[in-house]
């Protein structure tokens, strides 16, 4: 299960998307959820999950590994299928005692699930293909204009990249952790719900300590190194908007118009 967590992890690539500027990448990432969230039907789901495909075939990245992404919220998505299943009132089709499925119920439900479906799947291909160097200057780029509001725009967008980039370096850790435990004989597996919560007091100890360990590491790290942010920073690689990022924009803008043409025009 551990190594079925994709997000925060790099797939490293060549491809159109791998090129675009990090910038354009992040805006048109909230612009495909802000798509999600003004969709009404399915019909808008379905030019959705279109303009996704098409992007993913771009990336490269492979199908199968973005999917394997998806086992480690499976349980939220299953809760999510099942609440608005049942909890929805509406038109009677299926009845089992006091549980009612209604038509509304079943809309809802499929509805709910393909948003969150699109929405795990489009978010994660921003960290597949961006680096989380490049990552955090994109950030702190188009955080800079709230400067103006005393907003500390490299110090947010340098924790939110740390905090990417050490997702995987926190499950190699669990994993390590993991396998320590069951070799001293510890079961993860059987029991019911809250004793397995229960037996994992000893994996989240050690994680914690560790955590805390890597996290003083790097701070020794940077300050050893005379590590500035802010406005006397420079970058190696200045971001620059090319063609392929203009063409990029564009097709962001056209897409969204048609979503939103579709929500409440047509």
């Amino acid at each position: 299960m551990i190594r079925d967590i994709t997000l925060g992890q790099y797939f490293p690539g060549n491809s159109v998307i791998h090129q675009l500027d990090a910038r354009v990448k992040i805006v048109s990432t909230f612009a495909f959820i802000l798509a999600l969230f003004l969709v009404r039907d399915f019909i808008g789901f379905a030019i959705c999950a279109g303009a996704l495909g098409m992007v993913v075939a771009t990336s490269r990245v492979p199908l199968s590994y973005i999917l394997r992404g998806l086992k480690v919220v499976f349980f939220i998505i299953m809760l999510t299928f099942v609440f608005n299943l049942f909890l929805t009132p509406g038109e009677p089709v299926f009845e089992v005692g006091f549980l009612t499925i209604t038509e509304e119920g079943i809309y809802s439900a499929a509805f709910l699930v393909i948003r969150l479906l699109l929405l795990i799947i489009g978010s994660s291909l921003l960290t597949l293909t961006t680096k989380p160097i490049t990552l955090t200057d994109g950030m702190e780029y188009l955080l800079n204009p709230l400067k103006v509001i005393k907003v500390p725009a490299h110090e947010l967008a340098m924790m939110m990249s740390i905090a990417l980039r050490f997702i995987p370096t926190l499950l190699e850790e669990t994993d390590k952790i993991m396998k320590a435990q069951m070799a001293r004989g510890a079961d993860f597996e059987s029991g019911n719900l809250f004793k397995r919560a229960k037996s994992l007091i000893p994996i989240l100890i050690p994680l914690f300590i560790s955590a805390f360990r890597i996290a003083q590491e790097l701070a020794m790290a940077m300050e050893a190194r005379c590590y500035r942010g802010g406005e006397m920073r420079t970058r190696l690689h200045a971001m620059t908007i090319k063609k392929r990022d203009a063409a990029a924009i564009f097709c962001i803008i056209l897409f969204l118009s048609i979503t939103i043409g579709k929500a409440y025009i047509l």
